[in-house]
Formats: structure tokens, sequence, C-alpha cells
């Protein structure tokens, strides 16, 4: 029965793993600023384009449907090409696993830094995440996998249920846990504590995904204690250097010297808020008087 259960979950995670055709990022990484710019210790997050990646992003209600943690060089591990091996993560089907920078180039991604994060313990939760290098993946809690084969529509208010139901190890990896028990390990927080939520209902599941460590990438996103950087803008940013397709040179308007609006143009006159008094015109006289 076990064999049998352990076919079936492979089966289902090669299936969800399976990449969507004609996916096309809206807007890609720039490759060599992101490698100048990325840190041991930040979270890559990624727009997938598999299967289980739309259905985590319809779930979550976000673009981000997988996150890495950047570590920096792992010991062994490299590409055929030489190219290391530097973000660890997991994935159904494989587990925890480290992978090169490029493979996320062609895809939509952000860049989380943890705010104030000392040396020591970014060291630390880049250590805690190598060490589980070779974590498998339980692929025979497949009540955990069936669950994103599910094509109905979900009410808002039941999504992360959706996602928390089970708590088995398959959710755990895909929900970043493992990202997060990182973190966690040094204590540093990623959502905030709860002291107010718009439903009572809402407050219970949050609280219940932060206790099981059911964390989703979206969550290193809107955390308060992550930085958001942005390789585009970062290192300076000059809109005038930009090449657009629908023009070669600058519009008369702005090559001429001289100023096309005339001072006082967008000028208006100022309105009096007193009410406007108008004198009374003189009777005019009657006639023959």
């Amino acid at each position: 029965m076990g064999v049998m259960l352990d076919t079936i979950g492979k089966v289902i995670a090669r299936y969800l793993q399976k990449e969507v055709p004609g996916y096309e990022p809206f807007t890609p990484s720039d490759p060599e600023r992101l490698r100048g710019l990325i840190e041991p210790g930040d979270v890559l997050l990624v727009e997938g384009n598999n299967r289980v990646s739309g259905i985590i992003k319809y779930l979550t209600q976000s673009t981000w449907s997988h996150a890495a943690l950047y570590v920096g060089p792992v010991d062994g591990a490299t590409e055929p090409d030489g190219e290391p091996h530097v973000l660890i993560e997991a994935n159904i089907g494989e587990g925890v696993t480290s992978a090169p920078l490029s493979k996320y180039l062609p895809y939509h991604t952000r860049l989380c830094r943890p705010v104030g994060l000392s040396y020591e313990d970014r060291t630390t939760v880049c250590r805690y995440a190598i060490n589980r290098i070779g974590f498998g993946y339980d692929t025979k809690n497949i009540v955990d996998l069936m669950r994103y084969l599910i094509p109905l529509p979900v009410p808002q208010r039941w999504r992360r249920r959706m996602i928390a139901l089970g708590s088995g190890d398959p959710t755990k990896i895909i929900c970043s846990a493992l990202i997060a028990q990182a973190f966690g390990a040094v204590r540093y927080p990623i959502l905030p504590k709860i002291t107010r939520g718009a439903s009572r209902q809402a407050r219970r599941d949050i609280l219940h995904i932060r206790d099981s460590s059911l964390y989703m990438p979206r969550d290193f996103d809107i955390s308060p204690y992550f930085d958001i950087v942005k390789p585009t803008i970062v290192l300076g940013f000059d809109y005038t250097a930009l090449h657009w397709a629908d023009t070669t040179k600058p519009s008369a308007e702005v090559a001429d010297d001289d100023d096309p609006f005339p001072e006082g143009v967008f000028e208006t006159p100022e309105a009096s808020l007193a009410p406007a008094i108008v004198e009374a015109a003189a009777p005019t006289p009657a006639a023959g008087a």
C-alpha cells in the first residue's frame, strides 16, 4: 500500500511541476544588476509558470508562487558549465535542493532583504538551509498534493484554509516553511504579531498558519521586516536614457529651446470665497419727469 501511494504521489508531483506553455514575464529580471546586488540571506521570490504555481498564486492572490534563499556558493554544487549553486529551495517531488541563480533569470522575480540582520545571524540562516539539502519530499501524503488538482473556484475566505488544510510535509515545503524556519532559528520575524484583524475568523486563520510554519512566498513581500530591493533603480535610474520604440528623437516641443507653453497659460484666476457684490443699477427716470 505504501509503495502504491508513493507511486501515485510521484505521478501527481510530476504533473504539477510541468510548465505551462506560452509564459512570458511582464518584467524580466536584469541579470547583471541582480547578480551584483543579491546578498546571502536575501529571499528571491519567483513568479513561476508550472501548474502548481498558478494555483498557489490564485489561492494567495499574489504574483509570487515560489521562494528561494540566496546563500552564496554551495561547496561542491555547480552546473556543468561551472556556475555555482547559490540558492536553496524546496520543490515538489525533489525536496530541498540547491540551484544556480541563472535558473530564475528568465522569470519575473522580487528581491526581499531582511533589515538589520547581523552577519553572524545571516550566516546561521544560510547554514541552516544548506544543512537541509537532501531532505526528502513526502509524496506518500498525497492528500496535500491532490488539493492542488481541484479546478473549482474557491471563495476568498477559504483560500488560506485550503493551503493550511492538513498541514502535511508537502504543504510545508510548498509554502516556504524551510526559509521561515531558517529565519526562525535566529528569531528573525517575518510577519508581525496580529493584534487586531478585520474579522475574528481571518485573525484565527492567519495565526494558525504562522504557528504551523505554513508561510507563503507573498509573506516575505508584505512583511514589514524585509526591504524590497529593485535592481533596476537601486544603483541609479535615468529615465531620459531609455530608448522608446515609438519615437527615435524628442518631439519638437521638447527639442525646441523656446518654451512651448507661454507664461500664464496654465494659470486660472483665483476665485474669491466671499460672495460677489453686485451694485444695483440706478433707476431710469420716468419719461416726462
